[in-house]
């Protein structure tokens, strides 16, 4: 098993929760997420990069998963320790493919918003993983991971 694998890791902290789809709903649960990962420890700059890759799965189920069906259900699982989390969100769409969604930092396509959550998601945390439907991110990070935006070459231009 991973270290990212629920099963093989020692959760302090650990919610399962299913609503209807709802943005007020979601708000609560995602507070209510980030304040336990404050209290386990997680500073300010690592729980701004957690918040926005959850914040962005969540809305993608509720609007593009669920279409803002309030009939639909999404469902949440959420992981703490002192050094890793895990979120696993699960909506009633039809899914999509990841690779399909067009990479937002290539020329022809800095003027389209799409990607953008998804590129998000990936450089916030350790790993971002879909189900073969689409329809269910699971996303993991240990704390000693840095931001895969986020490196130590201070040569932003690429010209040594």
């Amino acid at each position: 098993m991973s270290l990212s694998d629920p099963m093989s890791h020692a959760w302090s902290w650990t919610l399962e929760e299913r609503f209807k789809t709802d943005t007020d709903k979601a708000k609560e649960l995602l507070d209510r997420y980030l304040s336990e990962l404050s209290k386990h420890g997680w500073d300010e700059q690592e729980v701004f990069g957690v918040h926005l890759a959850a914040e962005e799965a969540l809305m993608n189920a509720l609007k593009h998963g669920n279409q803002l069906d309030a009939e639909k259900w999404v469902f949440v699982n959420l992981f703490i320790s002192e050094m890793a989390t895990r979120i696993e969100i699960e909506d009633e769409g039809g899914g999509f493919e990841p690779a399909d969604v067009p990479d937002p930092t290539d020329d022809e396509n800095l003027e389209i918003p799409s990607g953008r959550g998804l590129m998000l998601m990936r450089s916030f945390m350790s790993n971002v993983e879909f189900n073969d439907r689409g329809n269910r991110v699971a996303m993991f990070k240990d704390k000693n991971d840095k931001p895969s935006f986020d490196d130590d070459d201070d040569d932003i231009y690429g010209d040594d």
